[in-house]
């Protein structure tokens, strides 16, 4: 878990670990950071809002927060606005 969760702001951009991007953040929502919805349309997933989980972050370069996970695997990672995992 990332010691520097905290510094994650606002429209910061989200990489996955091979440095593809992922998206921006809409905002922290407990230990989920929540995907501006129209970064976040992945395959059937467009148009809503998604959550990555505080695990995933790997760290924070910059305005830049960099993901453990490659972009392949995060659809079956997303969290939706409910709380649960994306269908």
């Amino acid at each position: 878990m990332s010691s520097r969760f905290d510094e994650i702001r606002e429209h910061m951009q989200i990489i996955d670990a091979e440095g593809a991007p992922v998206g921006k953040v809409d905002k922290i929502d407990g230990d989920r950071i929540k995907l501006t919805r129209d970064s976040s349309g992945m395959g059937s997933h467009e148009g809503h809002h998604h959550y990555i989980p505080r695990g995933l972050v790997a760290d924070i370069e910059g305005d830049t927060v960099r993901l453990s996970a490659r972009a392949d695997a995060l659809e079956a990672i997303f969290e939706t606005e409910e709380g649960g995992e994306a269908a």
